[in-house]
């Protein structure tokens, strides 16, 4: 049985300052529709994936800026970085982790201390190995984002 993520909703406060930051990382808008004064839904779909965004108006009951851990897969982190930044994105600054674990932490540089590793080390990995460079940008409410640099896929996948 093929399982497939398609949609994960976004808590927001403001649908309209939601939806201009999304354009201004560049997302693609699938759908704008105000079903009522109550309803309203924003679609978009990030460049090469298979899973959306969704966000609006009477949708979800989560706390705006509850997300957190939303990984965005690059092929390069760097240049991902300085792309957002030059479209005026607040973005940390590329790391690595010290273990070569997934990483847990997020914007404020804190992290979840589960044993061995854990620890931001600034830069990309230096071997480049796929999985354990990233850097971090919130939305406006503060939904947190991470860039994760994969060139080669485990196995499987």
């Amino acid at each position: 049985m093929d399982l497939k993520l398609e949609v994960v909703v976004l808590p927001v406060s403001d649908v309209d300052r939601a939806k201009s930051f999304y354009e201004t990382v560049g997302v693609r808008l699938d759908v704008d529709n105000t079903l009522s004064d109550d309803y309203r839904l924003v679609h978009f779909t990030p460049s090469g994936s298979a899973c959306s965004i969704i966000f609006g108006k009477g949708m979800v009951s989560a706390a705006p800026g509850s997300a957190q851990g939303l990984y965005l897969i690059v092929s390069d982190v760097e240049q991902a970085r300085t792309e957002l930044v030059g479209r005026g994105i607040k973005v940390s600054e590329v790391f690595h982790d010290a273990g070569g674990l997934l990483h847990h932490g997020h914007e404020d540089g804190n992290a979840i201390h589960n044993g061995a590793g854990q620890e931001r080390i600034p830069g990309p990995n230096p071997d480049r190995t796929s999985y354990v460079s990233y850097a971090t940008f919130s939305d406006p409410d503060g939904n947190g984002w991470l860039l994760q640099e994969i060139t080669q896929r485990q196995p499987g996948r």
